[in-house]
């Protein structure tokens, strides 16, 4: 019994699996949408009618008169029974369909379906529901669930017993699409007869097709799997154009995998139950905390604003206490005018007064006391003339602009994380250290600081990053590092391996938490460690046409004097105006990396390395120079003319109007391969069994190993090898460089003198747990 029951209780728990997610009811006649969700056929019609597609066609209930054919006679049982059910007539013919359209008329608008799981609408195609296939497997998953929870079960009666003495039935024919009792079935069914072999099932009222069907080929079974379009394929499908060159694969073979990555994510999610039970936990108690927060939140609005409306209030008062002391001084002004003005009215006081004063016959007397009452009369007529109001009765300068402080209001939210940031890839790069550079959006909010997170990947000895399961692992075996409170926008990583791919990402942290993760970008490290050296102006630079920066790490060439002198010997032989520099270091022992950035318009730059005797010979020679046996790209860009069994004592790569030659030799065969891989094309330049040109890369990088006596040239940008030789190591090696013309040069540098002065940040090693499937 206690299995039984556990049965039970497992099917009644599923219920919500079942689901239509448009009636919240048992699915009925399912299908399945391109989102791979399954609606009730009923639903998925009137949805689309409500959508105001035309209404299809749909087949009666099971439960109909049309469906429960209990008059028929054996003889009329004879008939051949219909190759389909009614179901996959019409989604073969269903509401996407128009008959009897013209060839030149345009394609049927397509139908698309609101899908409420997905929250989006659905294209349906322009066969509408006729491109969506019954869920069989569903619908004998609601078969057994009601069986087994006894869910409106109703008696199935025989359909070919006479009534009133139908019985129930106690069988059904799948191919007759029937139900039967005992001995109709037999009746139905003799011995012997081909109708003895049909297949026996449940007793229903819904009988459906044994196997799916394609629905645009009929009766052609689905055999094959596309694995590209991720969908199934009848053997006539599987001829079309459109899946040529997909990985199709048979239908049993999709099957047995898809069985298995189930099962083992049913045995891993079973075997894992106490994590699932802490999870619930830990959400249960989130839950908890969401109505405490939410509470202490609220209070926090409730707070804020009472704040704001107190002040409000409080300014209020000010302001209006401003008015009145305002309004008062103007009333006692305008008051005080208006009793000027009535004084001098014709029998007022000061009008009385002057007509006693005028009755005053003593001159002395009258003079004495008239002169106080003439300068009275004399300002009050030129109050008169020049009359105006003491005081302005109007209050225009006690207007409140409060259209700023309203968009502040309108704007008052809750405050939100910053956006993800953006990485400027053109600043970011990987030299001595790792130098990464972003940028919040304009619509972001302030960001108080930042947190950086980075990783080493696994490389494989192409110098790529792996990719795949086993790129994964080595992700999870490295696992993040963190820089924490970085308050600038950009951050410098150092103490890394060399030749290794990092993953770096950035999100920045406010009062409301921390915001999205930036996209994740790929630096690659140099192969070997950096060296740091500075250009070499003690060997005679001609000022006429050399320009050292004064911090000796730019060089720039102008076809000088000397140059428009040799003009007039151009048609006689060939003359090159060559300037060298060479860097204050010379190599002795171990592996070195170097980068530089040649101008895009410069005539040729020469990037190389050379023994140091010998550059000094070839530069202390005649700068005129008329046969190409001096030039030091001569041939394959090595000086070793003489003997092809010795390492050339110096290797150049010439670069020049935007492009870069690359030589062809068996030494430097892999590393072209390589850089054509990469998807760069020879799209101007001609391609020729002496090189190849291509686009100019942004920084050219140089790793020299002293002791294998071998030079690699790099897109330092993305460090893909570009070239490789051999040199003569026999002697200290030291780099180099040409030009020939017009042209500028400059080196990489250092990420550590960059941000020399730049604040330290934490540096924290996260620890994440790594689960895999069992």
């Amino acid at each position: 019994m206690a299995p039984r029951f556990q049965v039970k209780s497992n099917m009644k728990s599923m219920e919500q699996e079942l689901q239509c997610p448009v009636c919240k009811d048992i699915v009925k006649q399912p299908i399945v949408l391109p989102c791979l969700h399954s609606v009730c056929l009923m639903c998925a019609s009137e949805v689309l009618v409500q959508s105001g597609y035309p209404q299809p066609e749909l087949p009666p209930e099971p439960n109909s008169p049309a469906s429960t054919p209990n008059t028929r006679s054996p003889r009329q049982m004879r008939r051949p029974m219909p190759k389909s059910d009614r179901v996959d007539r019409l989604l073969r013919s269903g509401s996407g369909t128009y008959p009897g359209r013209r060839r030149k008329e345009g394609p049927p608008p397509l139908m698309l379906f609101p899908c409420a799981p997905c929250g989006r609408d659905v294209e349906l195609g322009e066969r509408g529901l006729a491109e969506c296939m019954r869920n069989l497997t569903l619908e004998r998953i609601v078969e057994r669930y009601r069986h087994t929870v006894s869910l409106g079960s109703v008696a199935v009666m025989c359909q070919f017993c006479k009534p009133p003495q139908a019985l129930e039935a106690t069988k059904g024919c799948a191919d007759c699409r029937a139900s039967f009792c005992n001995e109709c079935f037999k009746l139905y069914h003799p011995w012997g007869t081909p109708r003895a072999q049909h297949e026996h099932v449940q007793p229903t009222l819904n009988f459906r097709p044994k196997v799916l069907t394609c629905p645009e080929h009929d009766q052609e079974r689905l055999q094959f799997y596309c694995k590209s379009c991720q969908m199934l394929l009848c053997s006539l499908c599987k001829l079309r154009r459109i899946h040529a060159g997909h990985k199709i694969a048979p239908v049993t073979q999709a099957y047995q995998t898809l069985k298995d990555k189930i099962t083992k994510e049913l045995n891993y999610i079973l075997s894992n139950q106490d994590m699932v039970l802490t999870q619930i936990t830990q959400l249960e108690n989130a839950i908890t905390q969401t109505e405490v927060n939410s509470v202490s939140a609220k209070e926090q609005l409730s707070h804020c604003v009472k704040e704001i409306m107190a002040l409000l209030t409080e300014r209020q008062t000010m302001l209006a206490q401003a008015l009145e002391s305002s309004r008062q001084r103007r009333a006692d002004a305008l008051a005080n005018q208006v009793a000027e003005k009535r004084s001098l009215l014709e029998h007022a006081g000061l009008m009385a007064f002057t007509q006693e004063l005028l009755k005053e016959n003593d001159p002395s007397s009258f003079v004495h006391a008239a002169r106080l009452t003439h300068n009275r009369l004399a300002q009050s007529i030129e109050s008169m003339q020049r009359f105006s109001l003491s005081a302005d009765p109007s209050f225009r300068h006690f207007q409140l602009d409060v259209s700023r402080e309203l968009k502040l209001l309108t704007d008052l939210n809750f405050i939100q994380a910053p956006l993800a940031p953006v990485i400027d890839t053109q600043r970011t790069l990987a030299y001595d250290q790792l130098f990464l550079c972003w940028r919040l959006p304009q619509d972001s909010t302030p960001a108080w600081h930042y947190s950086v997170e980075f990783r080493r990947r696994g490389v494989v000895p192409g110098g790529g990053a792996r990719a795949g399961i086993r790129g994964g692992l080595a992700a999870a075996r490295w696992g993040w590092q963190r820089l924490e409170e970085v308050t600038g926008t950009c951050a410098v990583i150092d103490r890394l391996e060399m030749d290794s791919v990092y993953v770096l990402r950035v999100r920045g942290c406010n009062k409301a938490g921390f915001g999205e993760y930036s996209e994740e970008v790929y630096l690659h490290t140099p192969p070997a460690p950096v060296l740091n050296f500075y250009l070499d102006s003690r060997w005679g630079l001609h000022a006429d046409r050399m320009v050292v920066s004064k911090e000796q790490r730019c060089a720039r060439s102008v076809p000088g004097l000397s140059l428009l002198q040799a003009a007039d010997r151009a048609l006689t032989s060939c003359h090159l105006t060559a300037d060298l520099l060479v860097g204050d270091v010379a190599i002795t022992q171990g592996r070195h990396y170097w980068a530089c950035s040649v101008e895009p318009g410069s005539y040729l730059v020469k990037v190389g390395v050379g023994l140091e005797s010998k550059l000094q010979e070839w530069f202390h020679l005649p700068q005129d120079m008329a046969s190409p046996r001096y030039d030091p790209d001569s041939g394959h860009d090595s000086g070793a003319e003489d003997s092809s069994d010795s390492p050339p004592p110096f290797s150049f790569l010439t670069m020049g109007m935007g492009k870069i030659y690359l030589p062809s030799s068996a030494s430097s065969h892999h590393a072209n391969a390589n850089y054509r891989e990469s998807g760069f094309t020879n799209g101007n330049g001609p391609s020729s069994p002496t090189g190849v040109t291509y686009p100019l890369p942004p920084r050219l990088g140089v790793c020299l190993d002293f002791e294998k006596g071998r030079v690699t040239f790099y897109d330092a940008h993305s460090l893909r090898p570009l070239w490789e030789g051999p040199v003569d190591c026999s002697a200290p090696v030291c780099p180099a460089f040409c030009f020939i013309g017009g042209g500028a040069l400059q080196l990489q540098e250092l990420v550590a003198n960059r941000n020399a002065n730049q604040t330290p940040v934490r540096r924290v090693t996260i620890q994440s747990r790594v689960t895999k499937l069992n």
